[in-house]
């Protein structure tokens, strides 16, 4: 008999839940293992979800489980072992009669959702779930939320491997290869316009990306903006913000973690600091990271940072204790 695994989604109505969640039943993300959704939205839209519901259950999807929605993370989170936040509130939106377009708006307004979310996943989730953050400022909500859940088994996690992919598409074009061919494709720092896309340390056939491009100032003036600015370019471009390719970073992730990372590789997502890389211990930081087989999640600590890669990498740090910073009311 197949194992089952609970997988808690929030946002569910949003456009990048739609891309994402029939996927999480498909067979590839979680293998043979059965999978029951609990699905979360705000009550204004969570009866939108019974279209949803219905579509799952006519697709045939031959590895899904219980299907289940409500307004009630509580009641959701109860033993689950996978939660994947993707609801927050979004900039340029009216919340509570004032448009939200400050930074420190949004961090202060999307703290106080995941101190509640924290707090349910800390109580009520598994004592090993796996927590992935894609609801932005996606590296601070996951901080605030791993330290409202206060359970240190708990793993939480901010996605970067949106920018990873980004990267590796424009490398794979620059280099004229396959983007499966591209290892070790790491966001340091930040999931923001302060992130660094570290060409150094990707590899194609044991070969330095850098190397092979040779020229830092395509570089710095080309590959790294265009990394860092291309949510900008999507929204820009289709008047609304990524969707197909967030879901698709998300279950990237999700599979990363479920299977043991290949000899010589790594996957990029934030997770708490240990100190590693001089990374103050506790920020929620991009970092390579490694799945073991017994399902622990590691950084790999035998990167080599130059001194190019460390300025850009200390930017980013740099924002991200700024960001601790504005949300310190809302910490234990």
């Amino acid at each position: 008999m197949s194992k089952s695994i609970k997988v808690v989604v929030t946002g569910a109505a949003g456009q990048i839940a739609y891309s994402l969640i029939p996927r999480l039943v498909d067979g590839n993300t979680f293998g043979d293992k059965i999978v029951d959704l609990a699905l979360v939205e705000i009550p204004q839209v969570v009866d939108k979800l019974k279209g949803l519901v219905m579509e799952l259950e006519d697709s045939y999807f031959p590895k899904m489980g219980k299907v289940t929605y409500t307004d009630n993370f509580e009641e959701a989170s109860k033993d689950a072992d996978w939660f994947l936040l993707v609801g927050s509130i979004p900039r340029g939106i009216v919340y509570n009669g004032k448009k939200i377009e400050e930074r420190s708006d949004l961090l202060s307004i999307n703290g106080g959702i995941f101190v509640q979310q924290g707090e349910a996943i800390g109580k009520y989730g598994k004592d090993d779930a796996k927590i992935l953050v894609v609801g932005n400022p996606a590296n601070t909500n996951a901080f605030i939320g791993k330290d409202a859940a206060n359970n240190d088994n708990q793993l939480w996690m901010a996605m970067t491997m949106l920018d990873s992919n980004r990267a590796k598409s424009i490398l794979a074009k620059k280099t004229n290869n396959n983007v499966s061919d591209i290892k070790n494709m790491i966001i340091w720092g930040n999931h923001s316009p302060t992130m660094y896309p570290d060409i150094e340390n990707a590899m194609i056939d044991d070969k330095s990306i850098s190397t092979m491009v040779n020229d830092m100032d395509w570089v710095e003036n080309t590959f790294l903006p265009k990394v860092q600015q291309r949510g900008k370019a999507v929204i820009d471009a289709r008047g609304a913000s990524s969707a197909t390719s967030a879901a698709k970073a998300a279950l990237d992730t999700v599979i990363a973690c479920e299977n043991p990372t290949e000899d010589g590789n790594s996957f990029s997502a934030a997770i708490a600091s240990d100190g590693s890389y001089g990374v103050p211990e506790g920020l929620m930081c991009g970092f390579p990271l490694i799945s073991l087989n017994d399902g622990s999640i590691e950084i790999k600590r035998d990167l080599v940072l130059s001194e190019f890669a460390r300025s850009k990498f200390d930017i980013s740090i740099k924002e991200l204790e700024s960001e601790r910073e504005a949300v310190k009311h809302l910490l234990k």
